[in-house]
């Protein structure tokens, strides 16, 4: 890092709490902060879907299978995300953002109190607020660990210096500052990615390295699945994905809650599925050729540190550390909002009922502080992280292995197909699934072999077959529960009390 690389880096943090800035004044109320009042443009919710997807993560962790194995990351990983997003623009979008437009929603679990019961949506808030402060603390870790190899800079400052510029924009200008701050660092991150795969093209001499490294790799590197990405975990984590992208991960729900209507969600739900199909190829190319260039490295994960110092002029590596920096405050962002949305509008009016008795003022106030804890408790978590390998362990063994169970109510929750599934079968999926995976991390732990394709498939294989078997056996279906799903099926007005909703009216007519 010279001098122009730190003005580079330090021209970013600037601009993103500029927009934070501006932001605020956009802000009157609660609904605004968490959902931008339903008036997103579909273009930017697609890429602010995109962008709050991935992190620094992947320039650490799935750097460092790419740099080992190959071709395998982006099948097992980028692939089944565009095509679970795509798959979702048509069953998932829509009904999100109906939710709020019909139903006043404003954060995503607010409508399991209504769809299943309070206890299932409690252990939703619980279970995934954890799991999402564990998360974005070893986000935090991985974007310490770029800024380390680059410049020197201990973790912990590391750590610190993202997450305070993160904190100040996101407590400040809530759902707009994250999407519009997507926006910037979309651009950043195109630049900064574009730079690295032209450096790497002329190195080998122009374009035709795309196919020609193949030949110079070892075989494997070829393969669409590779060394313990077997098929079985390939299929477990495409379901995963799919459910996980398209609101089980809490803050792309949002997304969609903020476009204009179902049609403009929709189609933000299909650019981010095209962006997730496109745009990783990019970025995965020059890792990919990273063993040919930066050989025999002891520790794969600083295989794109490594390539940028060799292949990047002075200026280039500050943008794209600030590339860096884009995907992790992105999603960090994104998901302090979310979580601070979960717990004012889900947790604490069950916990105090003078939640529910707040102002506009009061519940904006105080939406703003649980951002602003939500965001400091992980970076203490990431400052006691492994970031020897431990990165990798909570985005798969953690993340992955435990957001099936806890997607699978809520997401399958807003279909009509599963209408019969009710608080038993979601109370009883969820909790199965997690002592599983718990049974398994534990054994793990205890140096028994638990192959990492069990680790995922078998926690959301038991959630989802006892969400089905219980819901089939043990009906649960409402007229009230019924009245909500078939209310997400059209953008038409909902009905007014006492009168059936739109579906209902076509099918009597």
């Amino acid at each position: 890092m010279e001098t122009l690389d730190w003005i580079v880096v330090g021209a970013y943090f600037f601009v993103m709490v500029a927009i934070g800035l501006w932001s605020k004044n956009r802000i009157r109320n609660v609904v605004d902060f968490f959902t931008a009042g339903g008036r997103m443009p579909w273009w930017l919710s697609g890429i602010s879907h995109h962008m709050s997807g991935y992190s620094a993560v992947m320039f650490v962790a799935f750097a460092s299978e790419a740099y080992r194995l190959g071709l395998t990351v982006y099948v097992w990983w980028a692939l089944t995300i565009g095509v679970g997003v795509g798959i979702g623009s048509w069953l998932f979008a829509a009904r999100w953002n109906r939710l709020r437009a019909k139903h006043g929603v404003a954060s995503p679990l607010e409508y399991l109190a209504r769809r299943y019961n309070v206890p299932t949506q409690q252990l939703m808030a619980w279970s995934g607020a954890v799991l999402k402060v564990v998360d974005i603390a070893a986000k935090w870790s991985a974007v310490a660990i770029l800024l380390r190899g680059f410049a020197g800079v201990p973790i912990e400052v590391g750590i610190l210096l993202v997450g305070v510029v993160t904190m100040v924009y996101s407590v400040m200008g809530g759902l707009w500052a994250d999407a519009l701050t997507d926006f910037g660092q979309f651009i950043i991150q195109a630049a900064a990615g574009i730079v690295m795969f032209v450096a790497v093209a002329a190195h080998f001499g122009g374009i035709q390295f795309l196919w020609e490294i193949w030949d110079q790799l070892p075989a494997d590197r070829s393969q669409p699945l590779n060394g313990e990405y077997t098929s079985t975990f390939f299929l477990a984590l495409f379901v995963i994905k799919t459910l996980e992208y398209n609101g089980g991960m809490w803050n792309l729900a949002q997304r969609y809650m903020a476009a204009p209507d179902g049609a403009a969600a929709r189609k933000s739900a299909m650019l981010s599925s095209f962006l997730w199909l496109v745009w990783p190829l990019v970025l995965f190319f020059p890792m990919w050729a990273a063993p040919l260039i930066v050989p025999d490295l002891t520790n794969a994960g600083d295989a794109y540190i490594e390539l940028g110092k060799v292949m990047l002029p002075v200026g280039m590596i500050g943008l794209v550390l600030a590339g860096f920096f884009s995907h992790t405050m992105a999603m960090v962002s994104s998901d302090a909002n979310v979580i601070s949305a979960v717990i004012t509008r889900d947790m604490l009016p069950r916990l105090w009922k003078g939640a529910k008795r707040m102002s506009q003022d009061a519940q904006l106030k105080l939406a703003r502080i649980t951002t602003f804890v939500f965001i400091g408790l992980s970076m203490a978590i990431a400052l006691s992280l492994d970031t020897n390998g431990g990165v990798l362990k909570v985005v798969v063994d953690l993340v992955a292995a435990t957001m099936g169970p806890i997607a699978v109510p809520l997401m399958l929750g807003l279909l009509p197909w599963f209408r019969r599934m009710g608080p038993a079968a979601a109370l009883t999926s969820t909790l199965s699934g997690l002592v599983v995976w718990a049974s398994l991390y534990i054994s793990q732990q205890n140096g028994v072999k638990v192959p990492k394709e069990a680790l995922v498939a078998y926690p959301l294989l038991t959630s989802l077959v006892l969400f089905l078997v219980i819901g089939l056996v043990f009906s649960q279906r409402t007229p009230d529960r019924d009245g909500l799903i078939d209310s997400l099926s059209t953008d038409a007005p909902a009905a007014k009390p006492g009168e059936p909703d739109e579906p209902a009216r076509v099918a009597a007519k």
